[in-house]
């Protein structure tokens, strides 16, 4: 069975991931290309029906599902659009950018949240189940240090524009907002829940003029005494290494936070991992087949799903808030 499906926004995510893993799936039919932005739109040069407003696509009864690309201030409101119609929502994380904004999910009745599955896109990465399993296998020791150091979005003086868009992003929150919704994901997905603790937090703007704080990071507590240390930073000329490790008594493993290759350091030697393809189609396309067995309703509930969306949110929130001198 093919459903027909429509994707809103053509973003960097939208345009360069959720397009591509609609357009390599045979299961899928592309229904229509939704974005305000008309020029974005011509740059599909007609090959689906495009719009600059969702109605006309909630109004065709062939489209089951929507992929919401959009920015986390949009994309709150239109999830609850999208399931009032009835149509099942893949939506981009975050789902909103504060939990009071995120209280309208919330309150949505059971029916609705069961359609809903939520952008937490590289928790489906193979790298992240054979973690879990080292880890769960004693394979490392413990407790555990976690170092997760999450550099992303390089200023560059050749895409302004890009750079414009993660200043505009920076408005709506530090840093750990945006992509902490990944990070706390993985680590609960990996420890076995959500922290006990927050110990302490920090921000840095790097330059004067930015809209907020382009660097922050956290100090957590974990089940069974993990401690983990997290930073997250933007809008630099140069960046490092975006990676994360796991240090215990018997291993220490490290996560290149790009490509999901990884090294295994124990007394007996060096165990490196990899896997095709790259990272982005993987999981991209990982992702979709899920959304499609949800939509098919060869799957019950979606996954991840709201809950695992509003924790993250929660966290990150309380680390932003703790990072910019409020209270835990």
């Amino acid at each position: 069975m093919s459903p027909a499906l429509a994707l809103a926004g053509l973003g960097d995510i939208g345009l360069h991931a959720h397009l591509p893993a609609l357009l390599r799936n045979p299961a899928v039919r592309i229904a229509g290309v939704v974005d305000p932005r008309a020029e974005r739109l011509a740059s599909l040069c007609g090959a689906f029906p495009t719009y600059t407003d969702l109605a006309p696509v909630l109004d065709d009864p062939d489209v089951r599902g929507v992929v919401l690309a959009t920015p986390p201030w949009v994309t709150t409101g239109l999830i609850g659009t999208v399931t009032a119609s009835g149509r099942y929502v893949l939506a981009e994380k975050p789902v909103a950018t504060t939990v009071a904004a995120a209280e309208s999910l919330r309150a949505l009745v059971p029916a609705r949240r069961r359609l809903v599955q939520v952008g937490l896109t590289y928790r489906h990465d193979p790298a992240m189940r054979l973690l879990r399993q080292w880890i769960a296998d004693g394979r490392l020791g413990g407790p555990l240090l976690v170092r997760a150091h999450i550099y992303d979005e390089r200023r560059s003086t050749a895409d302004a524009a890009h750079s414009a868009r993660i200043e505009t992003t920076l408005a709506h929150g530090l840093p750990v907002v945006h992509e902490g919704a990944h990070v706390f994901d993985w680590l609960r997905y990996l420890l076995g829940g959500p922290p006990v603790g927050v110990e302490d937090a920090w921000s840095l703007s790097t330059r004067a003029g930015l809209p907020g704080a382009n660097q922050c990071g956290a100090r957590l507590i974990y089940p069974q005494g993990t401690v983990v240390l997290v930073e997250f930073g933007w809008l630099t000329d140069a960046l490092p290494r975006c990676e994360l490790s796991f240090l215990g008594d018997r291993g220490h493993v490290v996560l290149d936070g790009t490509t999901f290759a990884m090294r295994l350091h124990t007394a007996a030697g060096v165990e490196r991992v990899e896997f095709e393809p790259d990272r982005t189609t993987r999981c991209f396309d990982k992702q979709l087949n899920r959304f499609v067995e949800l939509v098919n309703g060869e799957r019950v509930l979606p996954e991840p799903d709201l809950d695992d969306a509003l924790a993250a949110l929660e966290l990150c929130e309380r680390v932003a808030a703790l990072a910019s001198g409020g209270a835990l």
